[in-house]
């Protein structure tokens, strides 16, 4: 499989100092800091609309040590009440795939492509909204950053638009779900369904096969970890 582009962004505040990412699409300017510096600069994040109507920025969670990043689409409606990612009806599939897998989620770094909820309403229901291109973009340098922090081994991709921002846009779960790809020096990446997705499907022997399949992507992860280790 071939690898992945590699995307030079530059670090904000370190002049001259183009570090490389395991992203497809590029990112202008990094901010830079530890988690806890991230998050905070994150809270007051005006780079694109999004911020308007959200309740809060739904940043990343997990062990700055983290061997292995699992990057999500968006918030839903409970991570925008909590503040945190995968709470969800989402985020209550994942932990039981992780669970099968033998994945500790505590070990775990999870975060979103996009940080802010979008949504219509529907009467007084919040309906989630797919972010478009230039939201996506400008909210890349949070996830660059993320990654710069983080320095995960393996890099796990969840439903198209965390896929796409890795791999391309030509890329497609349908197809290529579950393939290994060399995203750098000792990183390697992989897409898989989104748990949301799953919940979606409406029939129950695709959602039974998609699961089914999450699981055994996440048991490669556990296996991958094992190799590296």
């Amino acid at each position: 499989m071939k690898a992945a582009t590699l995307v030079s962004g530059r670090a904000a505040g370190t002049a001259g100092n183009a570090r490389h990412l395991p992203l497809a699409k590029p990112v202008a300017e990094i901010p830079t800091g530890k988690l806890v510096t991230l998050r905070r600069k994150a809270k007051t994040c005006r780079a694109c609309p999004l911020w308007r109507d959200a309740t809060q920025t739904v940043f990343g969670e997990g062990p700055a040590s983290a061997k292995a990043m699992l990057i999500g689409e968006q918030p839903g409606l409970q991570e925008d009440q909590s503040g945190k990612p995968f709470v969800g009806p989402a985020g209550h599939l994942l932990d039981r795939a992780l669970d099968e897998a033998g994945l500790d989620r505590d070990t775990l770094y999870l975060t979103n492509t996009v940080k802010h909820f979008k949504y219509e309403m529907r009467g007084n229901t919040k309906l989630h909204k797919r972010a478009n291109a230039s939201e996506q973009a400008a909210c890349r340098m949070w996830l660059a950053a993320e990654l710069l922090r983080v320095q995960p081994r393996v890099v796990i991709g969840l439903g198209a638009m965390a896929a796409q921002t890795l791999f391309g846009d030509a890329f497609r779960i349908t197809r290529e779900r579950g393939q290994w790809r060399e995203l750098g020096e000792d990183v390697r990446g992989m897409a898989t369904w989104h748990p949301s997705a799953v919940l979606r499907m409406p029939k129950p022997d695709q959602r039974h096969q998609a699961y089914a399949e999450l699981v055994a992507d996440l048991r490669d992860v556990v296996a991958v970890l094992a190799d590296m280790a």
